[in-house]
């Protein structure tokens, strides 16, 4: 296909991915609204609005600006974080099973704040925005271990072997947090044991401003590289011939991925599959370009969180089920479903 014709596609799909991309918007301010609804104490919308509008009671103002409204950032951000970080992973290995979960970065992000909060509780403001730096050290660790031990000289980076160190190497992560779980007292037990299984812990304002700025830094940057994941999802040989610095561009992706999926575990414990289902529903919608891919991943995986966060809070009132298990549910499936399609 010609440049001419590739840009004739391009401009005929431009008005279809901006509404797929309204439409997945549309869908998040929905669920945001039943989210804000969503708890022991319900407020209606009627009672939501007026009390945003500052015409809400005390007990109204409380609910929803100090106990619901950051957890439900939280959830939008930590979706966008884990999609958009599966993303680059999943190109930058070729492999449709890639995602921080299954690679065992979440695990070494997590071990780290495991062994952070252990010992100092996390009770004043420095220890929380310490948290992001802690998960990006684990994660960066477990990721160079990961890469040195897939990476061969004469074949270079095998999408198998790296799916297949990144679980080895994520179980035995996963081993070293149970044994440092159990020298814990009942009480820190079992707030690790929830926050393990994938409970937005961070419930209050400080918890979004530790978070906030690796989102904002990192997203923007990942869009920027949208080319370049184009071109070094066409292999090793052609970026090559075209000039490109392979090994730079694949390590700052590399980075960018881990630090976000580091920072997004740091606030909401050990959630899977959200790196994986959210590129690849993304994918089936928007095509494979990372221009309009990356968006839409960002979307998608605000959507897949919070609508797994309102989910947990709703089904069991007054207990809450931690989202990581709601994600597991749905992810499990789809999991096993990519693994038999899978022809590596």
């Amino acid at each position: 296909m010609s440049r001419i014709q590739q840009s004739s596609v391009q401009k005929k799909r431009r008005p279809r991915d901006a509404a797929i991309l309204s439409l997945l918007a549309v869908l998040i301010v929905f669920v945001f609204i039943i989210s804000m609804n969503t708890g022991l104490i319900r407020l209606s919308p009627i009672e939501v609005l007026h009390t945003l509008l500052g015409e809400g009671s005390p007990q109204q103002k409380l609910i929803l600006f100090d106990f619901r409204l950051p957890r439900i950032v939280i959830s939008l951000l930590v979706g966008a974080g884990f999609a958009v970080a599966g993303c680059i992973l999943q190109s930058l290995s070729r492999n449709a099973l890639a995602e921080p979960s299954t690679l065992g970065i979440n695990a070494g992000a997590g071990l780290a704040v495991l062994i952070f909060i252990s010992f100092v509780p996390a009770t004043t403001a420095a220890p929380i925005f310490m948290l992001p730096l802690l998960a990006l050290a684990g994660a960066g660790l477990t990721a160079a271990l990961i890469y040195f031990l897939a990476y061969r000289r004469e074949d270079g980076l095998s999408p198998t072997r790296l799916i297949l160190i990144g679980i080895a190497v994520g179980a035995g992560i996963y081993a070293i947090q149970l044994i440092l779980s159990l020298r814990l007292d009942p009480q820190n037990y079992q707030f690790v044991a929830t926050w393990l299984a994938g409970k937005i812990w961070g419930g209050d304002w400080r918890f979004v401003l530790a978070l906030l700025p690796w989102i904002l830094i990192l997203l923007p940057f990942t869009f920027y590289k949208a080319r370049v994941l184009n071109v070094l999802n066409l292999g090793e040989e052609t970026p090559a011939g075209l000039g490109m610095a392979v090994e730079r561009e694949r390590i700052l992706l590399m980075a960018a991925a881990v630090a976000l999926a580091g920072s997004c575990v740091a606030v909401s414990g050990g959630i899977g599959f959200v790196g994986l289902i959210a590129p690849h529903l993304a994918r089936r919608i928007v095509g494979p370009r990372h221009q309009i891919l990356l968006p839409a991943c960002t979307l998608t995986g605000a959507l897949l969180l919070l609508t797994a966060d309102t989910i947990g809070r709703w089904i069991l009132q007054p207990s809450e089920i931690p989202t990581g298990i709601v994600v597991a549910i749905l992810g499990a499936p789809y999991f096993l479903y990519l693994l038999a399609r899978s022809k590596a």
